[in-house]
């Protein structure tokens, strides 16, 4: 018997992995690996090991998820998520219900706004807008650069 038919042997009839192969027949696991692919089995063979394959894995995920239990979390971020966006459409909404704090205000409206001598926060010259718009805001805010121009929401 020559080295391939040993190696066709041991690896159908066998069942053995091309490394031990290799070790037996004194050749190269490559070498084994290209022995095997020249075979008209060896289609078939892979086939049938991937159709296997696919089914302990079907089997096995359907266990762990019959027994897998999901941590519960503590965490409460999607209610203050939810409510941050509730407070954010009430705010921008046209109807009035909601009351803007002037400090939600100049954040909306930065660039309506620029830093006066005493460092508070003062409407810019020239801007002509309704009377519930704050002229002055005596807050330590930090106010955007002025990048976005005129990216002004103000209810006229």
């Amino acid at each position: 018997m020559n080295k391939k038919e040993e190696i066709l042997k041991l690896y159908y009839e066998e069942q053995q992995k091309q490394q031990d192969i290799a070790q037996k027949v004194r050749v190269s696991q490559g070498y084994v690996s290209q022995v095997i692919k020249t075979d008209e089995r060896y289609n078939i063979n892979k086939e049938t090991k991937h159709k296997t394959s696919m089914i302990k894995k079907a089997n096995y995920n359907k266990e762990y998820y019959k027994t897998y239990k999901r941590p519960k979390k503590d965490d409460d971020s999607y209610q203050q998520l939810q409510a941050q966006l509730a407070k954010d459409t009430a705010e921008l909404s046209y109807q009035n219900r909601y009351s803007m704090s002037d400090y939600d205000f100049v954040k909306c409206n930065a660039s309506a706004y620029h830093r006066n001598s005493k460092g508070n926060l003062s409407l810019v010259n020239g801007l002509t807008v309704g009377f519930d718009v704050p002229r002055t805001v005596n807050m330590n805010i930090k106010v955007p650069t002025q990048k976005y121009k005129h990216k002004v929401c103000m209810s006229y």
